[in-house]
């Protein structure tokens, strides 16, 4: 295992870049998507979570590696972590789009996770506009478990920036 400092901001902007060089489309969901959608970074995050469009895995895989990124967690289809001394983590979640737009991914038990297509928006990371998944999506992803304190931290944003906006 490889120990990799917190991702910080100017990292999730280098693997932004890294991405979209390769035609590989992304949204922030986890800590860093809560901090897109508040605009601000409210904690340290351990990794950053990107949704990406399946059939642009490889290439993506291939991006991060040319950062110094490897596989450390490959439960494909559902989810690969990369890591990086020094850098951080990346946990990609491949999905599966439909000709409407709402994205499915691969559940570890056989089931399939719906993204409807309205949970894909738009946030800010230092300043600089992200894809990101919605508050209401961000929601649902924190349901379900026993939270952890940066989980309550991260609904405690999102119960904020829900009242605010409705």
């Amino acid at each position: 295992m490889i120990d990799a400092d917190v991702t910080t901001a100017d990292e999730v902007h280098s693997v932004l870049d890294a991405l979209a060089a390769v035609g590989c489309a992304a949204w922030i969901s986890g800590g860093w998507g809560v901090d897109a959608l508040a605009g601000t970074q409210t904690r340290p995050h351990r990794d950053l979570d990107l949704a990406i469009p399946a059939e642009h895995e490889a290439a993506a895989l291939a991006a991060l590696g040319r950062l110094g990124y490897v596989v450390e967690t490959d439960w494909r289809p559902v989810r690969v972590e990369v890591v990086a001394a020094g850098r951080g983590r990346v946990d990609l979640h491949p999905l599966a789009f439909d000709e409407d737009g709402h994205g499915h991914q691969a559940g570890l038990d056989g089931s399939t996770f719906r993204w409807p297509r309205e949970c894909f928006t738009t946030g800010a990371v230092a300043g600089r506009p992200v894809g990101c998944i919605s508050i209401a999506q961000q929601q649902l992803f924190h349901s379900g478990y026993d939270p952890r304190d940066v989980d309550r931290a991260d609904l405690a944003v999102l119960h904020d920036l829900a009242s605010r906006a409705g």
